[in-house]
């Protein structure tokens, strides 16, 4: 594990929640945000996103992630990122484009860029390419296997 500071994008924040088999290693993420043992970044939109994937991948109830969300967003140790100008829209944008990777990820890398973070915590390998930003992806294959195998079902 790097120097923080991390940004945790939705994969992170949903897997920490799913409670999967491989759900401990996001998790672990997450608690040491919560408690302030890392310096942990997360923008807001991120809990919408884990929201989704919870509901739709995971098979949880619209309320039991809306809780989820809830308690997460609660935690006062983690800095929220709650801006969301057009310059940085449109900065996200620019950056999906010149490294072909999905809005999303330009938007996190953009958070990551204007926020001084060089590490986002992901599940793919989508920010290899950003300049000054690093994606440190949390699972191993093994893991991968295991949770894809889960999700299948």
């Amino acid at each position: 594990m790097s120097d923080g500071p991390y940004l945790f994008d939705v994969g992170v924040v949903a897997l920490a929640h799913a409670g999967t088999p491989v759900s401990e290693t996001a998790l672990s993420y997450v608690k040491d945000a919560i408690e302030g043992t890392i310096d942990a970044v997360v923008p807001y939109p991120a809990l919408f996103g884990a929201h989704v994937v919870l509901t739709n991948y995971y098979g949880f109830s619209n309320a039991d992630a809306s809780r989820l969300m809830g308690n997460f967003a609660d935690a006062s140790r983690v800095h929220w990122y709650d801006e969301l100008p057009e310059s940085t829209v449109r900065a996200g944008f620019d950056l999906a484009a010149e490294y072909n990777i999905d809005g999303w990820d330009g938007y996190y890398a953009r958070v990551a860029l204007e926020e001084g973070v060089r590490t986002i915590l992901t599940l793919d390998d989508d920010f290899e390419d950003v300049d000054d930003v690093t994606g440190e992806v949390i699972l191993s294959p093994e893991e991968f296997d295991t949770l894809n195998e889960y999700i299948d079902g």
